[in-house]
């Protein structure tokens, strides 16, 4: 593997939570939100993904190439809880990042995506947690109420007892802080600035602490 790649896996939050799960091994993905190109993005630095995408819309933000890196894809509204489409406990992993805000039963959307998990599978979530509603406004998102479509604010406390109550074990969690892209922050909002003529709140979640994420093991 190119040392870009490696360099890839590691910054990435996302990413390297895969990375602790699987190495190099062949593993089989569920990934919730399967938008904005991801399927292309992880199977280019994971080539040993067998990647499966789950959305309401197939369409948004994926294009052929993204498709032809898929094993499947599963089109289907979260919120109504009917999974039966998809297999259960055929997945090595589901990774579910800053989707479940969007959902008003989240708390039930994860506990049936567990079923679909094997035993000795890993879970991955993020999401922005309660401090992001005491946080600046900023376009791009830095308080929780910058985006319209977020209609529910999780915790670290509440998704730890839906997960154990699934059978699984929390590995590790809290507020997400990584520290590449915090010392990369000038260079970020001038990246932002030039791109899009202002500097989005994103740029500044790791340094205040506006996600938090789990990464769990089911039993």
């Amino acid at each position: 593997m190119s040392l870009l790649k490696t360099i890839k896996r590691e910054i990435n939050f996302k990413f390297r939570h895969i990375q602790k799960s699987f190495g190099n091994k062949a593993f089989r993905l569920l990934d919730v939100g399967a938008g904005n190109h991801s399927a292309s993005r992880i199977t280019n630095l994971f080539p040993n993904c067998n990647y499966f995408g789950v959305d309401l819309d197939k369409s948004y933000n994926n294009n052929e190439a993204d498709f032809k890196c898929m094993k499947g894809f599963y089109e289907m509204d979260l919120t109504k809880l009917n999974y039966s489409e998809i297999p259960n406990s055929s997945f090595d992993g589901i990774w579910m990042a800053h989707v479940i805000e969007h959902l008003f039963n989240g708390d039930e959307v994860v506990a049936g995506l567990t079923t679909k998990l094997k035993a000795g599978g890993y879970f991955y979530i993020e999401y922005p947690g309660e401090k992001s509603l005491r946080l600046p406004s900023m376009k791009g998102t830095l308080n929780f109420k910058d985006d319209p479509t977020h209609v529910r604010v999780y915790s670290v406390k509440e998704l730890t007892a839906v997960f154990e109550n699934a059978g699984c074990e929390v590995l590790k969690s809290g507020t997400r802080r990584n520290w590449y892209y915090i010392m990369a922050i000038p260079l970020r909002a001038l990246i932002s600035l030039v791109k899009k003529g202002h500097v989005e709140g994103n740029v500044f979640w790791d340094a205040m602490g506006f996600a938090e994420y789990l990464w769990i093991k089911k039993k």
